[in-house]
């Protein structure tokens, strides 16, 4: 840096330097903010109140896609909350919001390949495994099993792809595929960022787990 401006003083430089930088902090902070809201309404809201709190989160998110749209992370959170939104909603609704978690996590996988450490990929095989198949939706047990399989190249550890790729495989009569990964999600370690869904999940893995031996 000092040898391409060689005419700025250290002064000059540290203020460019957090200039440049303060973009970057700006949206992760964002992103934090709407992770840290993200966990609270999926694990402590019920109803009416959690579906009202994903919506308020899933239009903050789009604002924020809107403004850092070559910004993987963003695109993933943006995902996630879209499609657990999804999930409190029904009929075409619920459709519309999975179609436009499913669009903005496959961008997100475009500009980084690991998804956010595999993030992307598991919200995709969730997605690709409860939609409705063609011609109403865009379901399809191959695609999603192949968003899990990317998933645990990335991280085979990892509490939410084992739970719900242990989930898909009961739904399609695999059951001691299944079995195995709900064990390694029980056994999982929880992110330290995801503390309180990853452990929500692991006590999904152990209900799961119960039925299958």
């Amino acid at each position: 840096m000092i040898r391409r401006f060689p005419w700025l003083g250290a002064g000059a430089l540290a203020g460019l330097m957090a200039l440049s930088s303060a973009p970057l902090l700006a949206y992760q902070s964002d992103v934090e903010s709407l992770k840290s809201e993200w966990e609270s309404a999926t694990t402590e809201l019920r109803g009416s109140e959690r579906r009202d709190a994903l919506s308020r989160l899933a239009d903050e998110a789009e604002v924020l896609a809107g403004q850092h749209a070559d910004q993987a992370e963003v695109l993933v959170w943006q995902g996630i909350i879209l499609a657990s939104y999804a999930r409190e909603r029904s009929g075409l609704g619920a459709l519309g919001s999975a179609r436009d978690a499913r669009d903005a996590l496959e961008r997100a996988v475009e500009l980084d390949p690991r998804g956010s450490n595999g993030s992307a990929y598991v919200t995709l095989g969730a997605l690709y495994d409860r939609a409705p198949g063609r011609p109403l939706g865009f379901g399809n047990s191959n695609t999603a099993e192949e968003m899990f399989q990317r998933a645990l190249e990335i991280r085979p550890d990892g509490i939410d792809v084992n739970y719900y790729y242990a989930a898909f495989l009961h739904e399609e009569g695999r059951s001691e595929e299944a079995r195995e990964h709900a064990q390694r999600a029980v056994e999982g370690e929880a992110r330290a960022d995801r503390q309180a869904s990853d452990e929500a999940l692991r006590i999904e893995a152990r209900t799961l787990l119960s039925r299958l031996t």
